[in-house]
């Protein structure tokens, strides 16, 4: 089974290669690591990993904090593996998607890219109005819900105890970030269950991604 762990390390030569060998001695096979935040000292890296048959995924926690400098910030089963390159490979297939389903697509594969549980794209139809264009799987319903910050203006990153969250969603502890794409007051919220709480870093990333995808989505066919 696959597992997302997230560490907060000392930013320090050979460190993760200390962990790569400290979850390797544990029998544990690292699938793709990706350094999300680097400063002050500290780096946050998030480590896709497999967890043999009859392991306990306490072990992951163990080996990992093993090594000095290493603390592990959360850990839950993800949906893998992920391919490398997957940003590129995201914009080259919404390059190539028949008319009228880019849309699908981003929200179908925009949570492998960013280790989340689904994805959602909001589109803006009035000044207080806006309707679920496409939806990934496991996506909770957004209907019927108050949403304050739509027509969406600037990017945001949404804690669960945010209180326009309905009550349920916030038992969940449901983590989410969303930015434009689209159009004027148009979004693609991305959320995950249980953590870890999405950082700015990622929601710089999302701004990118989805900026550059609304205009390869826009371009006209070979």
């Amino acid at each position: 089974m696959s597992y997302l762990l997230r560490l907060i390390v000392t930013d320090r030569p050979g460190i993760l290669g200390a962990v790569a060998t400290a979850l390797g001695a544990a029998g544990i096979d690292i699938v793709t690591l990706d350094v999300l935040e680097r400063g002050h000292g500290v780096a946050v890296d998030d480590i896709v990993v497999d967890l043999p048959p009859g392991r306990l995924p306490d072990t992951l926690i163990t080996a990992a904090q093993a090594v000095p400098g290493v603390t592990v910030e959360s850990l839950r089963p993800f949906a893998g593996p992920l391919d490398t390159h997957r940003e590129l490979e995201l914009l080259e297939a919404l390059a190539r998607a028949a008319e009228g389903t880019s849309v699908k697509l981003l929200a179908a594969e925009l949570p492998r890219v960013f280790h989340s549980g689904w994805a959602v794209v909001l589109s803006a139809t009035g000044d207080d109005a806006w309707e679920v264009a496409a939806a990934s799987e496991a996506a909770p319903t957004f209907e019927g819900l108050t949403l304050p910050w739509m027509p969406l203006t600037r990017p945001r990153l949404m804690p669960s105890e945010e209180e326009w969250m309905p009550e349920r969603w916030r038992e969940m502890a449901l983590e989410m970030m969303a930015a434009s794409y689209g159009g004027p007051g148009c979004a693609v919220v991305l959320g995950r269950s249980g953590g870890p709480a999405f950082r700015r870093s990622e929601l710089l990333r999302l701004v990118h991604l989805t900026g550059i995808a609304t205009t390869v989505a826009s371009l006209p066919p070979d």
